[in-house]
C-alpha cells in the first residue's frame, strides 16, 4: 500500500509514502478534528486494520490490528468485507463492514461496526440489529454515515446497506434490494431496517468474472441540515435481445442492462420508536417498507 497527499486541492501531490503494513486494499481515509489521518483497509478479507498519520501525511505509523472477519459468501454476488468509515465530531472513527458471526452456522451477514479514538485502540466489533439473527436476511456493502455535528451519546449514524430477504434464494428468486437504517445515540440504538430501493433481479445487473455486481462500495452521508443521503446502485429488466427467454441465466442473449445510480434525502434520524408488531407472510422480510412513503428522489 501506499499514499499521496495534497495541500492545494489535488493540482500537486506529495512524493509517494508507504506506511509500515502489509499489504491491503479498499483503505478509507478520515480526518479527525485534531488533524491525524485514520485510514481503516481491508487486511486482503480476513481482517480489519488501520494505519494513521499524525503529521498530515508527512510519515505514516504501523498497522493496528480492528478486527478479524468472518464472512458469509453473498449468492451469486461479487462483494468482499471492504471496510466502510467516517468521523464524528469528538473524532471517534466508525468502521462499519459485512460479517457473519452473529449467525448460527455463518448461513448469512449482518452490518457490524468497531470504534476507536485514535486509532490505536479499537473496540470489539457490535452487531446493527437491523433484523433478528435468526431472520434469514443477508445483509452486505455497507456504507456508513456519521453526522460531523454530533458527537459523544448524542452521535447520529446512518447505514446504508443492500441485502437479500431471503439469504438462500436462487438465481431467479433472489430480490437485492437496498435498505437504510440509523442511530441518534452513538448506536446505542437503532430504527428498524425499512427499504429505500429494490428490488431487483440479479440478471439484471452487470455479470463479472467474480459475480453479479452493484459496485463494490456504496455511500451515505450527512448534510449540514443533518438529513442523511444515501447513494446506491438500481437497475430496471433488461430490454432488447430475446427479453424474458434469456431470464434467467442470459444464456445465448444479446440484452441491453440499464442501471443508475441514485440519491434520496432521508429525514434526520429519529430515535426508534416501540410499534405493535404486525404478522408477516411465510419467506418475505420484517423490514417495515410497506407502511412507509417512498422517499424523495434525486
Amino acid at each position: 500500500m501506499s499514499m499521496v497527499t495534497s495541500t492545494d486541492g489535488g493540482l500537486t501531490w506529495s512524493p509517494v509514502r508507504a506506511p509500515g503494513c502489509s499489504s491491503g486494499l479498499g483503505g478509507q481515509p478520515v480526518v479527525q478534528p485534531n488533524g491525524n489521518v485514520i485510514v481503516p483497509y481491508s487486511n486482503n478479507g480476513g481482517a480489519e486494520s488501520s494505519f494513521r498519520s499524525t503529521d498530515g501525511g508527512t510519515t505514516w505509523g504501523g498497522c493496528t490490528f480492528i478486527s478479524g472477519v468472518t464472512e458469509s459468501g453473498v449468492a451469486f454476488m461479487r462483494t468482499f468485507s471492504l471496510p466502510s468509515a467516517e468521523v464524528a465530531g469528538d473524532g471517534k472513527v466508525y468502521v462499519a463492514w459485512q460479517d457473519c458471526r452473529f449467525r448460527s452456522g455463518c448461513t448469512a451477514n449482518d452490518i457490524v461496526y468497531s470504534t476507536s479514538m485514535d486509532g490505536l485502540t479499537w473496540t470489539q466489533p457490535t452487531r446493527i440489529p437491523i433484523d433478528p439473527v435468526t431472520s434469514g436476511i443477508d445483509h452486505f456493502i455497507p456504507g456508513i454515515a456519521v453526522d460531523k455535528n454530533t458527537s459523544g451519546s448524542g452521535t447520529h449514524l446512518a447505514v446504508t446497506y443492500y441485502y437479500f430477504p431471503v439469504a438462500n434464494c436462487s438465481l431467479s428468486t433472489c430480490d437485492l434490494t437496498v435498505g437504510f437504517t440509523s442511530s441518534v445515540n452513538g448506536g446505542a440504538s437503532w430504527t428498524p431496517g425499512f427499504r429505500i430501493g429494490g428490488p431487483m433481479k440479479i440478471p439484471w445487473i452487470a455479470n463479472t468474472n467474480q459475480g453479479y455486481m452493484v459496485g463494490d462500495y456504496i455511500s451515505t452521508s450527512f448534510t449540514g441540515d443533518g438529513k442523511a443521503h444515501p447513494v446506491f446502485s438500481l437497475a430496471k429488466p433488461p430490454a432488447g435481445g430475446a427479453g424474458a427467454s434469456c431470464y434467467p441465466n442470459n444464456s445465448g442473449c444479446s440484452q441491453r442492462l440499464t442501471s443508475a445510480t441514485f440519491d434520496i434525502t432521508l429525514p434526520p434520524p429519529v430515535k426508534p420508536v416501540r410499534t405493535r408488531t404486525e404478522p408477516v407472510a411465510s419467506g418475505l422480510h420484517r423490514h417495515p417498507e410497506d407502511a412507509l412513503a417512498p422517499p424523495t428522489a434525486n
